[in-house]
């Protein structure tokens, strides 16, 4: 191996363009090969846009230099000359004298001394142009058997920067040319390596150019002969820097390898690490709230405990006085029957009639006389005393039949009251009971106009519904205890020829005890009674009896008595017409002149009375009543308006309400208190 010295120098350009500096200093000084780096950060324009100044320089220099780019310690780019270098340069002489000024800045290309320098410099470069390509062709730039340069080595391209010499400003660069000493270590051209620069820039005409004469045909024999005998040992240096730095690269791609393999699992070591602290602090907020959680269920499960002992604890005392209560009643009532039935063998209250009477009346109960049929059995017609009667016979299958021949002879016989149907008498040994002739029959065969009888004018029912109100309010409040009817229906509701209504079958009716009711105002039955669709619900249920059992029965009657509809599902169908305004449909169409608001506020009120639960229902006597008397004087005022248009004389409303006086006076009798 032939050792080779090269002599470097520093030139510092000064120029706000790099590239544009760098091409012009290669003009001017004749440069042949050109080796420039490149670098990612774009060290020189590092506040502005970045541009790519390699490629830049390597389309703009001349045709007689060989550019090569470096990036990563790679060759990037190569780009071969075309043409051999002029060997007259501006700035050539200066480069080859060994003993140089200070270096001063190259003249601005906007000089008069520069234009004429580059004049010269352009006419000297054609006539050398002309020697050398009459006369040879350098041999570095000559090109192989594939049309490639010697030095030419395929490595693919990437993105290239320019590598900044490590100057800190990039506005200013400044010359320097400076004779570089055998003694000391030659300057480089750029922030490569020595053994980077050697590799790259030998066989090549570098920057140095040795000092000879000026005399062109001296320089270009020197130069032929010089070429002649280094070419194949040239040749040879170039192979071997081919394969180590191959070599190199390969090591260095392993290294930046192994680099990155270390890098990238020390990050995911670091993620794991992250990952399962935050794992490990998630566990610990869990196990915390779980915990939270635990402590606050056992609290509640402590509180429930508590709670539900509590409630036991009440439960228990309750139930105790409620089994006080019910001992204490049945007590009470167990004395009232014995009471009752001393008084039934020592003080008769009604008459007693035979069974002969009976049968010569009814014609041992011929079945023209027969007028109705009850579950206790018929009911006939007949004359007793030249007074109309009506006497219902006990059949002899019937289960409850003599119990509630009991019941209704004892309730009967111990009140008196102008809405409550008069008993005459009873015959005990049969089980007849004899009682005042009701003509028009039941309220509900009027309703449903049974027999093609005329409808009931609206007047007439308003003033039924206050009498039935005001006959059930008196059976509320009997002394010493109330009396609850149980089985309020239109069929139980009779009719007299004048069309005053009476409370009939009283058989189901059952007396509470005063403690009970003054306490609870329910007595518990062990077996409820009454009629489907009538019965209160909760009594149903239940089998608490108290004095609202009846109000339902008695808001049913009432949407009955509005509408003349079969009482199942009547309280939906009205509550629905009520809500979309269409209630005057509902209305009895066999009544033509219905006072529309009026009887929208009553039905209203019975849909209150027939509430399910029996605590959201009025009172009869402080809501009800007062509502019903209203109604009844709206109705009287209405017939006695039509009376005195129609006719001048005496009113007949006026004449059957005296008569109805009249026979509240007659019936009325004291109740032995």
């Amino acid at each position: 191996m032939i050792g080779i010295q090269i002599q470097c120098k520093e030139v510092l350009v000064e120029e706000s363009d790099v590239a544009k500096a760098l091409v012009e200093y290669v003009n001017q000084a004749g440069i042949e090969v050109l080796v420039i780096g490149t670098s990612s950060k774009s060290g020189f324009l590092r506040f502005s846009k970045p541009t790519d100044i390699p490629g830049t320089i390597t389309r703009a220099a001349p045709d007689f230099c060989t550019v090569y780019v470096i990036s990563k310690g790679k060759i990037s780019t190569m780009r071969s000359a075309s043409r051999a270098a002029p060997s007259v340069a501006p700035l050539r002489s200066q480069l080859q004298q060994p003993n140089l000024k200070p270096p001063q800045p190259l003249p601005s290309p906007s000089t008069t001394a520069y234009r004429a320098e580059r004049q010269s410099f352009e006419s000297q470069r054609k006539s050398i142009d002309t020697l050398s390509d009459s006369s040879f062709r350098s041999p570095l730039t000559r090109r192989g058997k594939h049309g490639s340069s010697n030095g030419d080595l395929s490595v693919p391209e990437s993105d290239i920067s320019f590598v900044s010499s490590g100057r800190p400003s990039v506005d200013r660069i400044y010359a320097n040319f400076n004779d570089s000493e055998p003694s000391r270590t030659p300057p480089r051209l750029s922030n490569f390596s020595d053994a980077s620069f050697d590799t790259m820039s030998y066989g090549r005409k570098s920057l140095d150019i040795m000092n000879s004469p000026p005399d062109f045909s001296s320089f270009e024999s020197e130069r032929f002969s010089s070429a002649s005998q280094t070419m194949d040992d040239v040749e040879a240096e170039m192979r071997r820097l081919k394969l180590e730095l191959k070599q190199t690269m390969e090591m260095y791609s392993t290294a930046c390898k192994e680099a990155l393999t270390a890098k990238q699992k020390a990050m995911e070591l670091q993620r794991w690490k992250l990952e399962e602290g935050r794992k490990l602090e998630e566990a610990r907020h869990a196990e915390e709230a779980a915990l939270a959680i635990a402590e606050k269920e056992k609290a509640k499960s402590k509180a429930a405990i508590e709670a539900a002992e509590a409630a036991q604890r009440i439960a228990e005392l309750e139930a105790q006085k409620r089994v006080n209560a019910e001992m204490k009643a049945l007590k009470e009532a167990e004395e009232k029957t014995k009471a009752l039935n001393a008084l039934a063998h020592s003080d008769v209250r009604y008459r007693k009639y035979s069974i002969e009477e009976i049968e010569r009346a009814t014609e041992f109960f011929a079945e023209k006389y027969k007028i109705g049929e009850g579950g206790y059995g018929p009911v006939f017609k007949c004359f007793l005393d030249h007074t109309p009667v009506a006497v219902k016979v006990l059949r002899p299958d019937a289960a409850q039949g003599r119990s509630q021949f009991q019941q209704e002879v004892e309730v009967l016989s111990c009140i008196r009251h102008p809405n409550m149907v008069l008993l005459l008498g009873a015959c005990p040994e049969c089980g007849c009971l004899v009682y005042e002739f009701m003509a028009n029959g039941s309220l509900e065969d009027r309703l449903f106009r049974r027999g093609n009888s005329p409808p009931l004018s609206w007047q007439t029912r308003f003033r039924i519904s206050a009498e039935i109100g005001t006959g059930l309010l008196f059976l509320h409040q009997t002394k010493p205890e109330p009396l609850v009817h149980r089985d309020l229906k239109p069929a139980n509701i009779l009719l007299d020829r004048n069309f005053v209504s009476k409370i009939a079958d009283v058989g189901l009716a059952r007396l509470v005890p005063p403690s009970v009711a003054d306490n609870v105002t329910q007595y518990r039955m062990t077996s409820t009674a009454g009629t489907f669709c009538y019965i209160d619900p909760e009594y149903q249920q239940t089998g608490m009896l108290g004095v609202k059992s009846d109000i339902y029965s008695l808001g049913i009657m009432f949407l009955q008595l509005l509408t003349a509809k079969s009482p199942m599902g009547l309280t939906h169908y009205v509550e629905r017409a009520i809500e979309k305004g269409t209630f005057r449909d509902m209305l009895d169409p066999a009544v033509p002149d219905w006072p529309v608001e009026e009887a929208t506020e009553f039905a209203k009120m019975a849909l209150k009375c027939a509430e399910l639960r029996r605590k959201d229902r009025p009172d009869l006597a402080k809501v009800i009543l007062p509502e019903l008397n209203r109604l009844r004087l709206l109705a009287e005022e209405s017939t006695q308006s039509a009376v005195v248009i129609n006719s001048p004389g005496p009113s007949p409303t006026t004449s059957q309400s005296s008569l109805h006086l009249e026979q509240i006076s007659s019936n009325s009798i004291p109740v032995p208190q």
